[in-house]
Protein backbone atom coordinates (compact mmCIF):
# COMPACT_ATOMS: atom_id res chain seq x y z
CA UNK A 1 0.00 0.00 0.00
CA UNK A 2 2.86 2.37 0.79
CA UNK A 3 4.40 1.90 -2.66
CA UNK A 4 1.03 2.53 -4.31
CA UNK A 5 0.51 5.72 -2.31
CA UNK A 6 4.03 6.92 -3.10
CA UNK A 7 3.46 6.20 -6.78
CA UNK A 8 0.20 8.13 -6.81
CA UNK A 9 1.84 11.08 -5.07
CA UNK A 10 4.72 11.10 -7.55
CA UNK A 11 2.30 10.95 -10.47
CA UNK A 12 0.29 13.84 -9.01
CA UNK A 13 3.38 16.01 -8.57
CA UNK A 14 4.49 15.22 -12.14
CA UNK A 15 1.05 16.06 -13.55
CA UNK A 16 0.95 19.40 -11.74
CA UNK A 17 4.48 20.32 -12.79
CA UNK A 18 3.93 19.52 -16.45
CA UNK A 19 0.60 21.34 -16.57
CA UNK A 20 2.30 24.55 -15.39
CA UNK A 21 5.18 24.08 -17.82
CA UNK A 22 2.83 23.61 -20.76
CA UNK A 23 0.82 26.72 -19.87
CA UNK A 24 3.93 28.88 -19.58
CA UNK A 25 5.56 30.39 -22.67
CA UNK A 26 8.60 32.46 -23.48
CA UNK A 27 8.34 36.19 -24.15
CA UNK A 28 9.52 35.87 -27.75
CA UNK A 29 6.92 33.21 -28.56
CA UNK A 30 4.09 35.70 -28.15
CA UNK A 31 5.47 39.26 -28.02
CA UNK A 32 7.67 41.45 -30.24
CA UNK A 33 10.34 43.47 -28.41
CA UNK A 34 10.69 45.62 -31.56
CA UNK A 35 7.07 46.80 -31.20
CA UNK A 36 7.00 48.86 -28.01
CA UNK A 37 3.84 50.62 -26.86
CA UNK A 38 2.65 53.13 -24.30
CA UNK A 39 -1.08 52.94 -23.49
CA UNK A 40 -2.96 55.16 -21.08
CA UNK A 41 -6.33 53.93 -19.93
CA UNK A 42 -8.78 52.94 -17.23
CA UNK A 43 -8.42 49.58 -15.47
CA UNK A 44 -11.41 47.35 -16.21
CA UNK A 45 -10.26 44.02 -14.77
CA UNK A 46 -7.33 42.43 -12.96
CA UNK A 47 -6.59 38.71 -12.66
CA UNK A 48 -3.92 37.58 -10.19
CA UNK A 49 -3.06 34.04 -11.22
CA UNK A 50 -0.06 31.92 -12.12
CA UNK A 51 1.94 31.84 -14.26
CA UNK A 52 1.08 35.43 -15.28
CA UNK A 53 -1.06 38.23 -13.93
CA UNK A 54 -3.35 39.93 -16.46
CA UNK A 55 -4.80 43.41 -16.24
CA UNK A 56 -7.18 44.96 -18.73
CA UNK A 57 -7.49 48.64 -19.59
CA UNK A 58 -9.78 50.67 -21.82
CA UNK A 59 -7.52 52.91 -23.91
CA UNK A 60 -8.61 55.43 -26.55
CA UNK A 61 -6.85 54.97 -29.88
CA UNK A 62 -5.76 57.62 -32.37
CA UNK A 63 -9.09 57.10 -34.17
CA UNK A 64 -11.02 58.00 -31.00
CA UNK A 65 -12.30 54.45 -30.45
CA UNK A 66 -11.96 52.83 -27.04
CA UNK A 67 -10.28 49.43 -27.12
CA UNK A 68 -9.90 47.00 -24.22
CA UNK A 69 -6.26 45.90 -23.98
CA UNK A 70 -5.05 42.83 -22.11
CA UNK A 71 -1.73 43.38 -20.35
CA UNK A 72 0.32 40.36 -19.35
CA UNK A 73 2.57 40.92 -16.37
CA UNK A 74 4.73 38.67 -14.23
CA UNK A 75 3.57 36.15 -11.69
CA UNK A 76 1.86 37.33 -8.51
CA UNK A 77 5.02 36.46 -6.58
CA UNK A 78 7.20 38.45 -8.99
CA UNK A 79 4.88 41.45 -8.74
CA UNK A 80 4.84 41.31 -4.94
CA UNK A 81 8.66 41.38 -4.95
CA UNK A 82 8.37 44.61 -6.98
CA UNK A 83 6.06 46.20 -4.40
CA UNK A 84 2.66 45.27 -5.85
CA UNK A 85 -0.39 44.03 -3.96
CA UNK A 86 -3.70 42.81 -5.34
CA UNK A 87 -5.01 46.34 -4.70
CA UNK A 88 -2.25 48.32 -6.41
CA UNK A 89 -4.40 48.68 -9.56
CA UNK A 90 -8.11 48.83 -8.89
CA UNK A 91 -10.98 48.90 -11.38
CA UNK A 92 -11.48 52.51 -12.41
CA UNK A 93 -7.86 53.56 -11.80
CA UNK A 94 -6.11 55.47 -14.59
CA UNK A 95 -2.75 53.94 -15.53
CA UNK A 96 -0.10 54.23 -18.21
CA UNK A 97 1.40 50.93 -19.33
CA UNK A 98 4.72 50.54 -21.18
CA UNK A 99 5.52 47.28 -22.89
CA UNK A 100 5.68 45.26 -26.10
CA UNK A 101 2.85 44.32 -28.45
CA UNK A 102 1.68 40.80 -29.24
CA UNK A 103 3.05 39.33 -32.47
CA UNK A 104 -0.42 38.31 -33.66
CA UNK A 105 -1.71 41.90 -33.79
CA UNK A 106 -4.32 41.35 -31.08
CA UNK A 107 -5.01 43.93 -28.37
CA UNK A 108 -2.59 42.27 -25.97
CA UNK A 109 0.73 43.45 -24.64
CA UNK A 110 3.47 42.36 -22.30
CA UNK A 111 3.80 45.12 -19.71
CA UNK A 112 7.26 46.21 -18.54
CA UNK A 113 6.13 49.08 -16.30
CA UNK A 114 2.93 50.64 -15.03
CA UNK A 115 2.60 54.27 -13.94
CA UNK A 116 -0.25 54.99 -11.53
CA UNK A 117 -1.93 58.32 -12.36
CA UNK A 118 -3.14 58.80 -8.78
CA UNK A 119 0.37 58.85 -7.30
CA UNK A 120 2.74 59.05 -10.27
CA UNK A 121 4.40 55.92 -8.94
CA UNK A 122 6.14 53.77 -11.56
CA UNK A 123 6.21 50.03 -10.90
CA UNK A 124 8.11 47.32 -12.74
CA UNK A 125 5.65 44.70 -14.02
CA UNK A 126 7.94 41.67 -13.56
CA UNK A 127 7.95 41.18 -17.35
CA UNK A 128 9.49 38.11 -18.89
CA UNK A 129 11.09 40.30 -21.58
CA UNK A 130 14.39 40.41 -19.77
CA UNK A 131 14.86 44.20 -19.93
CA UNK A 132 13.97 46.37 -17.01
CA UNK A 133 12.77 49.93 -17.51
Amino acid sequence: MTKTLAGLMAASVFALATTTAIAHHSFSAEFDADKPFIKKGVVTKSEWMNPHTYSYIDATGDDGKVVNWGMEMGSPNGLMRQGWTRNTMKIGDVVTVEGSLAKDGSHVGNARAVILASTGKRLFAASSQGQTP
